[in-house]
């Protein structure tokens, strides 16, 4: 148990600049005989705080992004493949030593490309049919910016609905925030038309009726915006 210092009385002639000059002495002494006590310990975690940060920027500059400059050359032909609809050869063979979505995601892990390629990967189960691959991959896709997050949803309430055995409540959640999201003249009545028709399948009317007049209100020159009245009440 550390001692208690004593207070050094203060004389009479004494003035309280003297003793605050006392006290700072005796804090620098303290300081030095701490610094020479443990200086061994002060100068490894030192030492280490150092290594550290020079690990972190050999990692980002050298290592990282130059992974990540890597996965956006190597997704180029998995691209094309996909706009082609060739998704199969997309996923995993996609040419002229090119790899495919799955390989990017395994060797590019934590790049922006990578998670990228868990969208179109789960696009890609989508159109296959593997609904639960699909479910899984675009569950696992971080989205990013304005559009894609409406994409995902919306992928993700068709690959829900077409489920061996669907699932109308996450489909109708997914959609939802699809039609809901960020505002697209062409996605949004898209979504909003896809989540009113599933509303109304599943008894939700009002809720139907709601996004039907979303459309006609905010998307009237849009495909379902045009054919929308059939649909009102």
């Amino acid at each position: 148990m550390a001692k208690r210092r004593t207070k050094i009385p203060r004389s009479k002639n004494q003035s309280i600049g003297d003793e605050t000059l006392v006290d700072l002495v005796e804090a620098r002494d303290s300081a030095s005989g701490f610094f020479e006590k443990n200086q061994k310990a002060v100068v490894g975690i030192a030492g280490l705080i150092a290594l550290l940060f020079v690990g972190y920027v050999l990692y980002k500059y050298f290592y990282q992004d130059k992974r990540a400059v890597n996965a956006k050359e190597m997704i180029f032909k998995a691209e094309q493949q996909f706009r082609r609809d060739s998704f199969a050869l997309a996923l995993e063979n996609p040419g002229a030593n090119f790899e495919g979505f799955l390989d990017i995601i395994d060797n590019y892990n934590g790049t922006p490309t990578a998670n990228l390629a868990k969208y179109y990967a789960g696009v890609c189960y989508l159109n296959l049919g593997d609904y639960d691959s699909a479910i899984e991959y675009l569950e696992n896709y971080n989205e990013a910016g304005e559009i894609t997050p409406t994409m995902k949803y919306g992928a993700l309430g068709d690959a829900y609905s077409e489920l061996s055995t669907p699932n109308y409540e996450k489909a109708l959640s997914n959609y939802k925030k699809a039609a809901y999201g960020p505002e697209n003249n062409l996605l949004s009545p898209y979504y909003l038309e896809k989540y009113a028709m599933l509303s109304q399948m599943q008894g939700n009317t009002d809720e139907a009726q709601k996004a039907f007049k979303t459309i006609k209100e905010k998307y009237p020159n849009s495909a379902e915006g045009l054919v929308v009245d059939k649909y009102l009440r």
